[in-house]
Parts: C-alpha cells; sequence; structure tokens
C-alpha cells in the first residue's frame, strides 16, 4: 500500500479534538472525557471516504507556552513535530468559548509553517456558538467549517473538503493482512512504553517515573519476516479499589478492550519487586480465560541481584502449576537485555497458538486417557464420543459426550493437560465446546 497523506488533528486541549476523532475514525477510539489533556500521546487510524483514504492522527493539546510539566513539554513536542509532516490540519477551537489567547498563537503558528489549515469551529450545537462562529476568522484561515463533532453535524461536509485539499489522492488499497495483534499488559510504571518504543525503535510512547502516563491504547504495527504484527501499548491496571478517578476507570477498561482484540498478550512485569501482585495474577488468568495466548515478562532484570532471583523463585512457586503452562521472558529495557528476542517469541507462541492437529490423533490421546483414567459424575462413567478441532488462534476443540452438564472445569483440565502432555503448548490456551 502506498504511503499515505498525513491529516493532524490539533488544537488546545480540551475543545473536542478526541470527539472529533472518534466521529472521523472507524476502528481506533480515543478516550474522551471532560477534563484537560486527557489525549497525551497521539493514537491514529485509516479513515476513507469517497474511496480516498488518509491517515487520521489525534495529538495531545498544543501549547506554546512554556510548562514545567515534563509531561506536558513532552506532549507539546510531539505535536509540534507531526504538524511538520502533516499534509492537511485539523484547527480545532470551541464555539461555545470563543477565541482565546492561544487559539491566536496556534493560528500563528500554522501559518508561519505554511501549512494547509481547515479552521474546525467544534460545539456549534447552540446559538451562543453559532453567534461566536463569525469572530474565527479574524485568526485568518480561509476555509472555515463549523461541527459539531458529539452530534455529527458537519462532519460529512468536513470529510468532503479533506480530500479535495489533500495533495495526492490515496485510492482505497487492500492492506495485507496482520500476522497477529499483541497487547502489553501490565500495573503503571512495569516499562510497557518503554518496550514499545524498543520495539519500533522510535521514541512512539511517553515515558515518564510517573504512573499513569500511557492513558489510552496506542497501536503501531511492525514489519516482521512472517508478516506485520500490530503491538498495542495500553494504560497501566492498579486494583480495582485503587482505581479513585473516573477518567482512570476510563484508562482501565480500554485497556481490557484492547486485551479482548489481542491474540498475544505481553504481561509485564517488574521483576525488581520480587512478586506476581494479586492482581498480575488475576490480569494472567483473565488472559488465559479468554483465550489469549500469554507471555509474562519480567522487565528490569537490570535491578536484579541474586538475592531478589531466589526471592522471585520462591514466591513464584506457589502458581508453578499455572505459569509452567505459559511463556515467561526476562528482560531489561533499560540495558536492552533480550529485548531483540521478544518479537520472535511472539512469533513462536502464535504459531503454536495457530496449529491444527489431524482429528484422528486427537480423539486417540483423549480417548486412550479416558480408558485408562476414567471419570465418574458420582458413579455415571464420563464418555468421550468425538473431539474435533473447529478453530485456531484459540484453538477450538468440540467435544462430543455422553452428558455435557458432567464435563465442569476440573474434567476439561483433564484432557487440556493431557494434550499439553503430547503437543508443545506453553503460552497457549485451549478452548473446549462440549455438546452431546
Amino acid at each position: 500500500m502506498s504511503k499515505l497523506q498525513k491529516v493532524i488533528i490539533v488544537g488546545r486541549v480540551n475543545v473536542g479534538k478526541s470527539t472529533l476523532f472518534n466521529r472521523l475514525s472507524t476502528e481506533v477510539k480515543s478516550i474522551t472525557y471532560d477534563y484537560p489533556g486527557v489525549t497525551r500521546d497521539f493514537i491514529k487510524d485509516v479513515v476513507c471516504w469517497q474511496d480516498t483514504c488518509f491517515e487520521l492522527i489525534d495529538t495531545g493539546g498544543v501549547s506554546l507556552r512554556k510548562t514545567d510539566d515534563p509531561i506536558f513539554q513532552e506532549v507539546r513536542q510531539k505535536a509540534l513535530s507531526l504538524l511538520k509532516e502533516a499534509d492537511v490540519v485539523l484547527f480545532v477551537c470551541d464555539g461555545k468559548i470563543g477565541i482565546v489567547p492561544e487559539d491566536r498563537e496556534i493560528a500563528k503558528l500554522l501559518h508561519k509553517m505554511g501549512k494547509k489549515v481547515l479552521l474546525v469551529i467544534n460545539k456549534v450545537d447552540s446559538s451562543i456558538a453559532e453567534f461566536n462562529q463569525y469572530e474565527f476568522e479574524r485568526l485568518g484561515h480561509k476555509d472555515v467549517f463549523p461541527i459539531s463533532a458529539q452530534h455529527g453535524k458537519g462532519i460529512g461536509d468536513l470529510l468532503n473538503i479533506i480530500v479535495q485539499k489533500l495533495p495526492i489522492a490515496q485510492q482505497v488499497q487492500e492492506q495485507e493482512p496482520l500476522r497477529c495483534k499483541v497487547v502489553l499488559l501490565g500495573k503503571p510504571n512495569v516499562g510497557k512504553s518503554s518496550l514499545l518504543n524498543l520495539l519500533l525503535r522510535q521514541e512512539r510512547a511517553i515515558v515518564s517515573a510517573q504512573p499513569g502516563t500511557t492513558r489510552e491504547p496506542i497501536s503501531e504495527k511492525i514489519k516482521f519476516e512472517t508478516g506485520d504484527i500490530q503491538v498495542t501499548d495500553t494504560a497501566g491496571v492498579r486494583r480495582k479499589r485503587a482505581v479513585k478517578e473516573e477518567l482512570e476507570t476510563f484508562m482501565v477498561k480500554s485497556s481490557f478492550r484492547a486485551l479482548q482484540n489481542a491474540n498475544v498478550v505481553l504481561l509485564l512485569v517488574d521483576a525488581s519487586a520480587g512478586r506476581l501482585s494479586d492482581q498480575e495474577l488475576k490480569l494472567a488468568f483473565y488472559a488465559f480465560e479468554n483465550h489469549k495466548a500469554l507471555i509474562v515478562v519480567f522487565n528490569k532484570q537490570d535491578l536484579v541481584d541474586e538475592d531478589a532471583k531466589e526471592q522471585l523463585a520462591f514466591n513464584l512457586e506457589p502458581y508453578k502449576y499455572f505459569l509452567k503452562k505459559v511463556e515467561i521472558m526476562n528482560i531489561s529495557c533499560e540495558t536492552k537485555k533480550n529485548v531483540g528476542k521478544v518479537l520472535n517469541k511472539v512469533n513462536d507462541v502464535f504459531a503454536r497458538h495457530s496449529q491444527r492437529f489431524a482429528d484422528d490423533e486427537l480423539n486417540e490421546i483423549l480417548k486412550m486417557a479416558l480408558f485408562k483414567k476414567p471419570l465418574f459424575h458420582k458413579t455415571n462413567r464420563l464418555v468421550l464420543k468425538r473431539v474435533k478441532q473447529v478453530g485456531t488462534a484459540p484453538i477450538t476443540l468440540t467435544l462430543k459426550v455422553n452428558v455435557p452438564d458432567w464435563f465442569g472445569p476440573s474434567q476439561l483440565a483433564f484432557f487440556d493437560n493431557q494434550l499439553r502432555k503430547h503437543f508443545n503448548l506453553r503460552g497457549v490456551p485451549i478452548k473446549f465446546i462440549v455438546h452431546k
């Protein structure tokens, strides 16, 4: 697919940039919340309109004023860097409030850069906003579009002018299918964004020692020898009782949505903590129970000495029954130890996740196991009539049995263990569908 033209959404904080992005985007969704500075890392999606496609990018709020906050400073720098690459800029202002000094500063910058600018007056769904919209002409941009991103007013006209302004029309072309989707999951500040940046070999995600820096999922494609891999960084997930702000609730929900859309979960853990927390164990179980391939990645190995390694091994012992089913990696984003092996491990695990077995072999393994060690419900013997594989990624098996209600979690765990004895299923869950 040829390189797409970039349409960048900019504006000061809290003018509705993310709401506009969500209105135009079909796949990716940005968190919208009435609080300044919610969007920090930029998010993007491919938007197609009238047989023309472009890359739409939502930035964090732009402020030209100096700040002592290092995160807001990095948000500002990323937004300014993106502007340099823009083919068309959607400069969003708040129609209800009218022009403020920061709008004038951004308008001056855009004039100086010489970019094609569409001035988008958002929130024009009230008489006050309609009255205010004419004052925005003083910003000096000839293409002015009043819209309501929340209600969809004026969106079709805006899309029409966007495709007209693009320097080279990018016709709709079929993208190569992804090999797999990977999500980085974990508590705050365990190194998810650092790992994403290292895998991409660029500073894509903002990294800070401050927990909660990443607020919404960021997805990027990585070229790999077996096909494109999409990697998604997510907001850190804490225990429910530790989540006090409504914004963080949105962040956690978006992380779980990203997990649902993934094939492989990389659960990052701070190895220097010397243990798996209850929340990390719950995340691991949740991923496996939702039939996602799982790799537990112990990061920050540069902070782990021999005593800490022994302590970690001791604390992991009670969970050996589960951890033996998943893949485990030890890395250090600080020293880059083993980071180069992560995508190879993902590729191997996804290959297992996608493997298909001969039904005859499956029937022989499970029926023989049940013959050697019969299972009973009270005094009634459980009978397995037929096994058939009906899906991959996850491996999905249907079991035709005598009485489906007798085949509960412990009985299915028996079949799961038998298959793991015969096949390499490390990191891979098995989904069973029982029927009569």
